[in-house]
């Protein structure tokens, strides 16, 4: 895991604009549940992000906590049965997104924030990474942090909505 995360380094900026921004100046924090849903459906919108993500037209951020719950979560055999993949292949795939990553070193802990604390990660690497976005199915869960920490939560495909070509 250690050399996973080694192998971060800060991603380029892209041509893409979203509202304004420069597509690879938009920094997101991605939920588990938007990777797991990126790795059993490669056709659908988390896949979409996760792609954007690998070309560097968004930047993705993680602590070495999130990503340490990234495999835990991916590695698991009904994640890797419905995705056709072996814990080589997922952690093969965990590494490519590693290298495009931008690190988050956590300087102030926010929990317990909400009520998982799987969840409290990702809020910890969203706020201590400076992000604009939280991308996740369960906007519920993370109630109130778009107003104390001005963070968005979007699903991918209201992210996808707002990409302008």
């Amino acid at each position: 895991m250690a050399k996973r995360l080694s192998a971060f380094y800060k991603p380029g900026i892209a041509a893409s604009r979203i509202f304004g921004h420069i597509a690879g100046d938009m920094r997101i924090v991605l939920d588990t549940n938007v990777l797991v849903t990126a790795f059993r459906s490669r056709s659908g919108a988390a896949a979409e992000v996760v792609r954007l993500i690998r070309r560097r037209e968004f930047t993705m951020l993680a602590t070495v906590g999130l990503f340490v719950e990234y495999e835990a979560v991916l590695t698991r055999p009904e994640h890797l049965t419905s995705a056709g993949m072996t814990v080589a292949e997922a952690n093969l795939a965990l590494d490519v997104l590693a290298a495009v990553a931008e690190p988050v070193e956590p300087h102030f802990l926010w929990r317990p924030r909400l009520r998982d604390p799987d969840d409290d990660m990702v809020l910890e690497a969203a706020a201590n990474g400076r992000a604009d976005i939280i991308a996740t199915f369960n906007a519920r869960d993370f109630a109130g942090v778009e107003r104390e920490f001005g963070i968005e939560l979007l699903t991918p495909a209201e992210i996808l909505r707002r990409i302008v070509i």
